[in-house]
């Protein structure tokens, strides 16, 4: 899918979203045949020409400037995120990109060494495609310590986090909400695909989830923009039972982030973590801590 394809597609999913009454439109009563607003009004709205905002959604125009997109998003009621991926998707529609292989993604020695001084912390490196590049001890126990520890050093057998939360029965039931998750993660696909439309990489990955996950299709058909750089989750860990996380995200320019999960000091999740981290500090004695845990398992946290 190209980008001309995006935009208009966009365009026309967040209009179909748009009530007229949510934008003060006037209806009269009317039965109305399409869903949404019409595209004449949502012109109106923008301050554009009906025919030059069917020209953009149909892909027939290459030349929005920033401040056309501007007023489409305010017409749109598009959130920061929102406006900023239709600017990413009308300049791909203006640069037409070529899908290639980027260069491969690494983890730097100073992220290394931040994931080794953040110790019981749960947490992880993704990459842009949300590829796991590395993790600490925790964040392999907490994220998919049903996993091989050792995955993300063979590039060709690391986990992805967006396949996992859609494919693998484990990350599904990791997470209360699942939903909502899986919102996140295909919002930050979304995002990533607007940035990068040349990664051929990415766009293999999203035919794969497309294609096996009839939930990764409707949510990707919604269009809808999800940034997640501070998210709560609760969780239930099949060693340490319910814990509430906050999972954040730590970024520093382009390349890959550091994801961290934290919990509220002296509450029943921060022991949970703590067990968590008790039971997998020692390989040996794992199965045997590991064997109590449902008699030591600290209670839910409460409202």
């Amino acid at each position: 899918m190209d980008g001309k394809t995006r935009l208009g597609d966009f365009l026309l999913a967040r209009r179909s979203q748009l009530r007229p009454e949510d934008v003060g439109v006037p209806t009269y009563g009317e039965r109305r045949r399409v869903p949404g607003l019409r595209r004449e009004e949502l012109a109106l709205l923008a301050g554009v020409s009906a025919s030059y905002y069917t020209r953009l959604e149909q892909g027939q125009s290459l030349s929005a400037s920033a401040e056309v997109l501007d007023a489409i998003a305010g017409a749109l009621r598009l959130d920061e995120s929102e406006r900023g991926y239709l600017h990413d998707l009308a300049r791909v529609n203006r640069h037409r990109a070529r899908g290639r292989r980027l260069a491969p993604e690494r983890v730097t020695e100073a992220m290394r060494q931040l994931l080794d001084v953040l110790g019981d912390v749960p947490a992880i490196v993704l990459g842009r495609r949300s590829d796991v590049l590395a993790w600490n001890r925790l964040g392999h126990a907490l994220f998919a310590g049903h996993l091989d520890p050792g995955a993300p050093e063979t590039p060709a057998q690391r986990p992805n986090m967006a396949r996992l939360v859609f494919l693998d029965s484990h990350i599904r039931d990791l997470y209360v909400d699942w939903p909502s998750k899986a919102r996140a993660a295909v919002g930050n696909l979304r995002l990533v695909a607007a940035q990068h439309p040349e990664d051929a990489a990415l766009h293999a990955l999203l035919g794969e989830l497309t294609t096996k996950s009839t939930e990764f299709a409707s949510m990707w058909a919604d269009h809808r923009i999800k940034a997640c750089t501070v998210a709560p989750y609760e969780m239930h860990h099949p060693l340490v039972g319910p814990l509430t996380i906050i999972q954040q995200t730590l970024s520093n320019g382009p390349g890959p982030i550091v994801v961290v999960a934290t919990t509220e000091a002296g509450s029943p999740s921060r022991a949970a973590l703590a067990l968590l981290a008790q039971a997998t500090s020692k390989a040996p004695a794992q199965a045997g801590l590991s064997s109590d845990l449902a008699q030591t398992r600290p209670r839910a946290d409460k409202d």
